[in-house]
């Protein structure tokens, strides 16, 4: 068999490696020159992944059994398209990939199904008198972006011009959301759904860098803090949606924002959790996303059996740099082989320049997991971790914010 494998970061190098395992023959396609699953596939073609006809093209070429990512927003609605097109095997019609990669038409199903969002209004250009029955401070962000690109929130009209244009800009859609904020802790929510039915994995918290008011993530961490009840109430929101959007089965991820009672969507996506993610629902529930995708697309029947979590603590950290052009990680071998952290990875190639601005999940350099079950604990290793290593620049110069990974709050 062989498979098409969109987008090449750092998720799919497991999903290569997975698809491998299984003797897959893995074509790789991504708009970068040097992406960093490159090296693990059979074969790889540079190309803009949102070039559908281009992207068709190789994967007919290639004579290509099925289509396939993970961990990866608007490629899914890529991969819909070209196996629907070629009448190739994937767990997503084009049509519900649409809704789910659209977040003004993921809105509009909010809105008429009566799940709980911020009061928003949808604009191809701005229009004050549009927005005048919001509340600042407000939230601004393209309809078609990921991983908090252009995402900006704001407290003037004159700040919410400014903003509008910037997401404008990003966005391949004119069109841009505007919604009133939400002050609360965020919460992500990992599920898969089968039969209908959406099974939680994993609910966490998502601790935001809060400079120059984006929303980059630096921590994802488990447990949630949140009550009984309101997980309960997260649980069935997140049923609400699976319904409302008609999905049979496969991966979901539903970000909320909570003020401890009440619950607001912010967004969600039919796809694995992006960047480290799928690893901390493994931590935490003991299933394999990037294997049930797999085995979602050959048609088997994936094992999303919850088990224990491996520990009380787990969280994913991700690492912001200072100006500069990334040449290597120093000292985060010796933390894993000494049991400070249990795996990183790496999210940027080397060569890669940072201009100090976080903005998005994109200016990240790589990422962490801690593991413990005691807060002390966790807590020593995280200071450990934080102390002992550094991101190096071609001059040599450790360009890592170490200020920016403070410790885990009980």
């Amino acid at each position: 068999m062989k498979a098409l494998v969109v987008a090449g970061g750092m998720p799919q190098i497991t999903l290569i490696e997975e698809l491998k395992a299984r003797g897959i023959e893995t074509v790789l396609v991504d708009g970068a020159p040097n992406p960093l699953a490159r090296p693990y596939a059979d074969k790889f073609f540079q190309i803009n992944v949102f070039d559908i006809e281009g992207v068709k093209k190789i994967a007919q070429d290639e004579h290509v059994d099925f289509a396939i990512t993970v961990c990866a927003d608007q490629v899914l609605l890529v991969v819909a398209q070209v196996a629907e097109d070629l009448g190739l095997p994937w767990y997503i019609d084009y049509a519900t990939a649409k809704l789910v990669s659209d977040k003004a038409l993921m809105k509009q199903v909010f809105v008429e199904k009566g799940i709980p969002t911020s009061r928003h209004v949808v604009l191809p250009a701005l229009d004050e008198a549009a927005v005048a029955h919001l509340r600042y401070p407000l939230i601004v962000k393209p309809v078609d972006a990921y991983s908090s690109k252009g995402v900006k929130k704001v407290r003037t009209p004159a700040e919410l011009r400014t903003a509008f244009g910037e997401a404008q800009a990003i966005g391949r859609s004119p069109n841009v959301i505007v919604e009133e904020f939400f002050e609360g802790e965020e919460i992500s929510v990992d599920l898969f759904v089968e039969g209908g039915r959406a099974h939680v994995l994993c609910i966490s918290n998502s601790d935001k860098v809060r400079d120059a008011d984006h929303f980059a993530i630096f921590r994802g961490k488990f447990p949630v803090h949140a009550s009984e009840a309101l997980k309960a109430e997260i649980g069935k929101v997140c049923q609400q949606i699976a319904e409302a959007f008609r999905l049979e089965n496969g991966p979901m991820l539903v970000q909320m924002l909570t003020d401890g009672t009440e619950l607001t969507v912010l967004e969600f996506c039919a796809r694995t959790g992006g960047a480290m993610k799928w690893l901390l629902v493994q931590h935490a529930s003991g299933v394999d996303v990037i294997q049930g995708v797999i085995d979602l697309t050959l048609g088997l029947e994936p094992d999303i059996r919850v088990r224990p979590p491996e520990n009380r603590y787990i969280a994913n950290d991700f690492i912001y740099c200072r100006p500069g052009v990334f040449d290597r990680l120093d000292g985060f071998d010796e933390q894993l082989r000494r049991g400070t952290i249990s795996d990183y990875r790496l999210l940027r190639p080397r060569g890669w320049s940072f201009s100090g601005t976080i903005a998005s999940s994109t200016d990240r350099v790589a990422g962490f997991t801690v593991q413990a079950d005691t807060l002390e604990e966790f807590n020593r290793k995280h200071r450990e971790f934080v102390r002992s290593v550094r991101v190096l620049d071609t001059g040599g110069q450790d360009i890592m914010r170490h200020d920016l990974l403070p410790d885990l709050a009980g």
